[in-house]
Protein backbone atom coordinates (compact mmCIF):
# COMPACT_ATOMS: atom_id res chain seq x y z
CA UNK A 1 0.00 0.00 0.00
CA UNK A 2 1.27 3.45 -0.95
CA UNK A 3 2.07 6.04 0.64
CA UNK A 4 -0.32 8.75 2.48
CA UNK A 5 1.22 11.39 4.18
CA UNK A 6 5.22 12.41 3.27
CA UNK A 7 6.63 10.62 6.79
CA UNK A 8 4.76 7.73 6.09
CA UNK A 9 5.54 3.94 5.00
CA UNK A 10 4.24 1.32 2.73
CA UNK A 11 3.19 -1.88 3.55
CA UNK A 12 1.65 -5.07 2.10
CA UNK A 13 0.54 -8.51 2.93
CA UNK A 14 4.02 -10.15 3.64
CA UNK A 15 4.93 -7.02 6.06
CA UNK A 16 2.27 -8.62 8.13
CA UNK A 17 3.18 -12.07 8.03
CA UNK A 18 6.42 -11.50 8.90
CA UNK A 19 5.89 -8.78 12.33
CA UNK A 20 3.02 -11.68 12.91
CA UNK A 21 5.63 -14.68 13.02
CA UNK A 22 8.04 -12.68 14.63
CA UNK A 23 5.83 -11.28 17.37
CA UNK A 24 2.48 -13.57 17.88
CA UNK A 25 3.33 -17.00 16.17
CA UNK A 26 -0.15 -18.51 17.42
CA UNK A 27 -1.49 -15.91 14.50
CA UNK A 28 1.09 -16.56 11.85
CA UNK A 29 -0.55 -19.33 10.08
CA UNK A 30 -4.04 -17.35 9.39
CA UNK A 31 -4.77 -15.85 5.78
CA UNK A 32 -4.09 -11.92 5.89
CA UNK A 33 -6.01 -9.84 3.17
CA UNK A 34 -5.62 -5.94 2.95
CA UNK A 35 -8.87 -4.47 2.91
CA UNK A 36 -9.71 -1.59 1.10
CA UNK A 37 -10.39 1.43 2.95
CA UNK A 38 -10.21 5.43 1.98
CA UNK A 39 -8.56 6.41 5.24
CA UNK A 40 -5.44 8.61 5.75
CA UNK A 41 -4.62 7.13 9.11
CA UNK A 42 -3.94 3.11 9.28
CA UNK A 43 -3.56 0.68 6.43
CA UNK A 44 -6.07 -2.41 7.15
CA UNK A 45 -5.28 -6.36 6.93
CA UNK A 46 -8.16 -8.59 8.18
CA UNK A 47 -6.58 -11.46 9.66
CA UNK A 48 -8.19 -15.19 9.33
CA UNK A 49 -12.07 -14.20 9.83
CA UNK A 50 -12.18 -13.06 13.42
CA UNK A 51 -9.22 -10.18 13.57
CA UNK A 52 -8.07 -7.58 11.52
CA UNK A 53 -4.06 -6.01 12.02
CA UNK A 54 -4.00 -2.28 11.71
CA UNK A 55 -0.39 -0.34 10.38
CA UNK A 56 -0.49 2.95 10.82
CA UNK A 57 0.76 4.87 7.76
CA UNK A 58 2.63 7.43 9.35
CA UNK A 59 3.80 8.33 13.11
CA UNK A 60 0.69 10.19 14.25
CA UNK A 61 -1.26 6.83 13.85
CA UNK A 62 1.40 4.76 16.10
CA UNK A 63 0.89 7.07 19.01
CA UNK A 64 -3.35 6.38 18.70
CA UNK A 65 -2.09 2.66 19.23
CA UNK A 66 -1.09 2.97 22.66
CA UNK A 67 -3.64 5.52 23.39
CA UNK A 68 -6.17 3.09 22.00
CA UNK A 69 -4.88 0.37 24.49
CA UNK A 70 -5.58 2.24 27.22
CA UNK A 71 -8.80 4.12 27.06
CA UNK A 72 -10.67 1.82 24.87
CA UNK A 73 -11.55 -1.08 26.93
CA UNK A 74 -12.45 1.93 29.77
CA UNK A 75 -15.48 3.28 27.23
CA UNK A 76 -16.17 0.24 25.73
CA UNK A 77 -17.97 -0.74 28.44
CA UNK A 78 -20.57 2.14 28.21
CA UNK A 79 -21.34 1.85 24.79
CA UNK A 80 -23.93 0.91 22.99
CA UNK A 81 -22.13 -0.66 20.33
CA UNK A 82 -19.26 -2.64 19.43
CA UNK A 83 -15.75 -0.85 19.02
CA UNK A 84 -12.40 -2.56 18.42
CA UNK A 85 -10.94 -2.59 21.46
CA UNK A 86 -7.40 -4.10 21.06
CA UNK A 87 -6.26 -7.64 21.19
CA UNK A 88 -2.66 -7.26 21.13
CA UNK A 89 -0.10 -4.82 20.28
CA UNK A 90 2.66 -5.07 18.36
CA UNK A 91 6.33 -3.00 18.09
CA UNK A 92 8.45 -2.18 15.17
CA UNK A 93 9.92 -4.49 13.46
CA UNK A 94 10.99 -5.88 10.17
CA UNK A 95 11.55 -2.24 8.87
CA UNK A 96 8.20 -0.93 10.05
CA UNK A 97 9.60 1.96 12.15
CA UNK A 98 5.65 2.15 14.21
CA UNK A 99 3.51 0.14 17.03
CA UNK A 100 0.91 -1.28 15.31
CA UNK A 101 -2.27 -3.71 16.44
CA UNK A 102 -4.51 -6.32 16.19
CA UNK A 103 -8.15 -6.21 16.90
CA UNK A 104 -11.40 -8.12 16.40
CA UNK A 105 -12.94 -8.01 12.80
CA UNK A 106 -16.32 -6.62 13.15
CA UNK A 107 -18.46 -6.65 10.51
CA UNK A 108 -20.28 -4.02 8.88
CA UNK A 109 -19.93 -1.76 5.69
CA UNK A 110 -19.53 1.95 5.43
CA UNK A 111 -21.92 3.90 4.78
CA UNK A 112 -22.30 6.54 1.87
CA UNK A 113 -21.82 10.26 2.81
CA UNK A 114 -25.27 11.82 3.77
CA UNK A 115 -27.07 8.35 3.60
CA UNK A 116 -28.28 7.54 6.84
CA UNK A 117 -32.15 7.11 8.18
CA UNK A 118 -34.01 8.74 10.60
CA UNK A 119 -33.03 4.74 12.38
CA UNK A 120 -29.53 5.94 12.11
CA UNK A 121 -29.89 9.32 13.61
CA UNK A 122 -31.35 7.97 16.74
CA UNK A 123 -28.02 5.22 16.98
CA UNK A 124 -25.56 7.97 16.34
CA UNK A 125 -27.32 9.96 19.22
CA UNK A 126 -27.32 7.15 21.39
CA UNK A 127 -23.92 6.66 20.54
CA UNK A 128 -22.56 10.11 21.69
CA UNK A 129 -24.82 10.55 24.63
CA UNK A 130 -23.51 7.10 26.17
CA UNK A 131 -19.44 8.54 25.42
CA UNK A 132 -20.66 11.85 27.05
CA UNK A 133 -21.71 10.05 30.35
CA UNK A 134 -18.52 8.12 30.29
CA UNK A 135 -16.46 9.22 33.39
CA UNK A 136 -14.06 11.89 31.98
CA UNK A 137 -11.38 11.91 34.86
CA UNK A 138 -7.84 11.60 33.65
CA UNK A 139 -9.19 11.69 30.28
CA UNK A 140 -6.47 13.52 27.56
CA UNK A 141 -7.43 15.83 25.29
CA UNK A 142 -9.11 14.95 21.99
CA UNK A 143 -7.16 15.29 18.79
CA UNK A 144 -9.74 18.21 18.01
CA UNK A 145 -10.06 19.32 22.04
CA UNK A 146 -8.68 23.11 20.57
CA UNK A 147 -11.53 26.05 20.72
CA UNK A 148 -12.86 26.58 17.35
CA UNK A 149 -11.24 30.06 16.76
CA UNK A 150 -7.84 28.68 17.12
CA UNK A 151 -8.47 26.66 13.70
CA UNK A 152 -9.26 30.36 11.91
CA UNK A 153 -6.26 30.32 10.48
CA UNK A 154 -5.60 27.12 9.03
CA UNK A 155 -9.49 27.04 7.72
CA UNK A 156 -8.97 30.43 5.98
CA UNK A 157 -5.50 29.02 4.27
CA UNK A 158 -7.89 26.00 2.91
CA UNK A 159 -11.10 28.96 1.51
CA UNK A 160 -8.17 30.02 -0.18
CA UNK A 161 -6.54 27.11 -1.54
CA UNK A 162 -10.68 26.06 -3.16
CA UNK A 163 -11.12 29.29 -4.30
CA UNK A 164 -12.63 28.54 -7.68
CA UNK A 165 -13.79 25.23 -6.66
CA UNK A 166 -16.53 25.74 -3.92
CA UNK A 167 -18.55 29.15 -3.22
CA UNK A 168 -15.60 30.11 -0.84
CA UNK A 169 -17.73 33.39 -0.46
CA UNK A 170 -20.38 31.48 1.49
CA UNK A 171 -18.45 29.18 3.01
CA UNK A 172 -16.25 31.92 4.49
CA UNK A 173 -19.54 33.43 6.11
CA UNK A 174 -20.53 30.48 7.77
CA UNK A 175 -17.50 30.02 9.21
CA UNK A 176 -18.23 33.33 10.13
CA UNK A 177 -21.10 32.69 11.78
CA UNK A 178 -19.56 29.61 13.70
CA UNK A 179 -16.85 31.64 14.81
CA UNK A 180 -19.17 33.59 16.57
CA UNK A 181 -21.16 31.10 18.83
CA UNK A 182 -20.84 31.15 21.77
CA UNK A 183 -18.55 28.69 23.48
CA UNK A 184 -19.06 25.25 25.63
CA UNK A 185 -20.46 25.91 28.73
CA UNK A 186 -19.56 22.88 30.28
CA UNK A 187 -16.36 20.95 30.88
CA UNK A 188 -15.14 19.03 27.77
CA UNK A 189 -16.71 15.32 27.71
CA UNK A 190 -15.63 12.09 25.79
CA UNK A 191 -15.44 12.13 22.06
CA UNK A 192 -15.41 9.89 19.26
CA UNK A 193 -13.62 12.80 17.72
CA UNK A 194 -14.12 11.74 13.72
CA UNK A 195 -17.42 10.90 13.22
CA UNK A 196 -17.61 10.22 9.39
CA UNK A 197 -18.52 7.45 7.07
CA UNK A 198 -14.73 5.61 7.20
CA UNK A 199 -15.28 5.10 10.78
CA UNK A 200 -18.53 3.36 10.88
CA UNK A 201 -20.40 0.48 10.38
CA UNK A 202 -23.90 -0.48 9.82
CA UNK A 203 -25.95 -3.28 9.51
CA UNK A 204 -29.41 -3.22 7.80
CA UNK A 205 -29.77 0.59 7.82
CA UNK A 206 -28.52 0.65 12.11
CA UNK A 207 -25.21 1.28 13.69
CA UNK A 208 -23.26 -1.69 14.01
CA UNK A 209 -19.91 0.06 15.23
CA UNK A 210 -17.70 2.78 15.41
CA UNK A 211 -14.07 2.01 14.44
CA UNK A 212 -10.82 4.02 14.52
CA UNK A 213 -10.83 5.88 17.81
CA UNK A 214 -7.57 7.32 17.41
CA UNK A 215 -9.03 11.26 16.98
CA UNK A 216 -10.93 10.05 20.96
CA UNK A 217 -10.28 12.51 23.87
CA UNK A 218 -11.97 15.19 26.23
CA UNK A 219 -13.52 18.50 23.95
CA UNK A 220 -16.32 20.12 23.47
CA UNK A 221 -19.09 17.93 22.87
CA UNK A 222 -20.22 20.02 19.71
CA UNK A 223 -17.20 18.08 17.59
CA UNK A 224 -18.94 14.21 17.74
CA UNK A 225 -22.26 16.51 15.75
CA UNK A 226 -20.27 16.75 12.59
CA UNK A 227 -21.81 13.06 12.04
CA UNK A 228 -24.87 15.32 11.35
CA UNK A 229 -23.37 16.07 7.67
CA UNK A 230 -20.96 13.47 7.17
CA UNK A 231 -23.91 10.71 7.68
CA UNK A 232 -27.17 12.59 7.86
CA UNK A 233 -29.52 14.21 5.16
CA UNK A 234 -31.19 16.91 6.42
CA UNK A 235 -34.25 15.26 8.09
CA UNK A 236 -32.06 12.75 10.07
CA UNK A 237 -29.70 15.39 10.89
CA UNK A 238 -32.89 17.53 12.17
CA UNK A 239 -33.29 14.19 14.40
CA UNK A 240 -29.98 13.95 15.83
CA UNK A 241 -29.91 17.60 17.01
CA UNK A 242 -33.12 16.78 18.87
CA UNK A 243 -31.79 13.91 20.71
CA UNK A 244 -28.55 15.19 21.68
CA UNK A 245 -30.27 18.29 23.33
CA UNK A 246 -28.09 20.68 20.97
CA UNK A 247 -28.47 24.41 21.92
CA UNK A 248 -27.98 26.72 18.89
CA UNK A 249 -24.92 27.63 20.04
CA UNK A 250 -23.87 23.89 19.97
CA UNK A 251 -25.03 23.63 16.67
CA UNK A 252 -23.36 26.46 14.89
CA UNK A 253 -20.28 25.36 16.37
CA UNK A 254 -21.16 21.82 15.38
CA UNK A 255 -21.53 23.20 11.93
CA UNK A 256 -18.27 25.16 12.23
CA UNK A 257 -16.49 21.82 12.87
CA UNK A 258 -17.58 19.97 10.18
CA UNK A 259 -17.25 22.83 7.57
CA UNK A 260 -13.47 23.59 8.91
CA UNK A 261 -12.61 19.33 8.51
CA UNK A 262 -14.34 19.29 5.39
CA UNK A 263 -12.42 22.25 4.00
CA UNK A 264 -9.22 20.91 4.98
CA UNK A 265 -9.93 17.71 3.75
CA UNK A 266 -11.22 18.71 0.34
CA UNK A 267 -7.81 21.02 0.12
CA UNK A 268 -5.36 18.47 0.87
CA UNK A 269 -7.06 15.36 -0.79
CA UNK A 270 -7.90 16.60 -3.93
CA UNK A 271 -5.80 14.68 -5.83
CA UNK A 272 -4.50 12.01 -3.40
CA UNK A 273 -7.39 10.59 -2.36
CA UNK A 274 -10.55 11.36 -4.32
CA UNK A 275 -12.93 9.25 -1.91
CA UNK A 276 -11.79 11.39 0.94
CA UNK A 277 -12.28 14.42 -1.08
CA UNK A 278 -15.66 13.61 -2.56
CA UNK A 279 -16.36 13.09 1.21
CA UNK A 280 -15.65 16.28 2.21
CA UNK A 281 -17.33 18.04 -1.46
CA UNK A 282 -20.67 16.25 -0.35
CA UNK A 283 -20.47 17.65 3.07
CA UNK A 284 -19.40 21.28 2.43
CA UNK A 285 -22.12 21.01 -0.64
CA UNK A 286 -25.18 20.13 2.81
CA UNK A 287 -23.59 22.98 4.92
CA UNK A 288 -23.94 25.66 2.15
CA UNK A 289 -27.10 24.34 1.28
CA UNK A 290 -28.96 25.01 4.34
CA UNK A 291 -31.93 27.22 4.92
CA UNK A 292 -30.20 27.42 8.98
CA UNK A 293 -27.42 29.20 8.15
CA UNK A 294 -25.68 31.93 8.81
CA UNK A 295 -27.96 32.56 12.02
CA UNK A 296 -30.77 31.39 10.99
CA UNK A 297 -33.35 29.51 12.94
CA UNK A 298 -30.29 26.71 12.89
CA UNK A 299 -27.46 29.25 13.46
CA UNK A 300 -25.91 30.55 16.89
CA UNK A 301 -28.95 32.80 17.68
CA UNK A 302 -31.94 31.07 15.83
CA UNK A 303 -34.12 28.11 17.48
CA UNK A 304 -33.82 24.13 17.42
CA UNK A 305 -35.66 22.64 15.06
CA UNK A 306 -39.32 20.82 16.00
CA UNK A 307 -38.92 17.21 17.99
CA UNK A 308 -39.10 14.33 15.44
CA UNK A 309 -41.62 11.70 15.64
CA UNK A 310 -41.48 8.29 16.35
CA UNK A 311 -37.91 7.41 17.49
CA UNK A 312 -36.05 3.75 16.67
CA UNK A 313 -36.61 1.20 18.11
CA UNK A 314 -34.10 0.33 21.04
CA UNK A 315 -31.16 -2.06 19.87
CA UNK A 316 -27.99 -4.07 20.73
CA UNK A 317 -25.41 -5.13 18.70
CA UNK A 318 -10.18 6.34 11.23
CA UNK A 319 -7.41 13.28 10.60
CA UNK A 320 -7.68 17.09 10.75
Amino acid sequence: MGRMHADGTTTDAALVQRLLAAQFPAWAGLPVERVGSHGTVNAIYRLGTDLVVRLPRAEGGSRDVVTERRWLPRLARGLPVPVPVPLAEGVPAEGYPWSWSVCRWIDGDNPAAGSGSAELAGDIAEFVLALRRVDSTDGPPAYRSEPLAARDTETRAALAALDGVIDTATAAAVWSDALRAPGPQGPPVWVHGDLQPGNVLVAGGRLGAVIDFGCMGLADPAVDLIAGWYLLPAGPRRILRTRVGADPAMWARARGWALSVALMELSSYRTSNPVMAGIARHVIGEILEEPERGGGRGGAGGRPPPPPGRGPRPFRVGAY
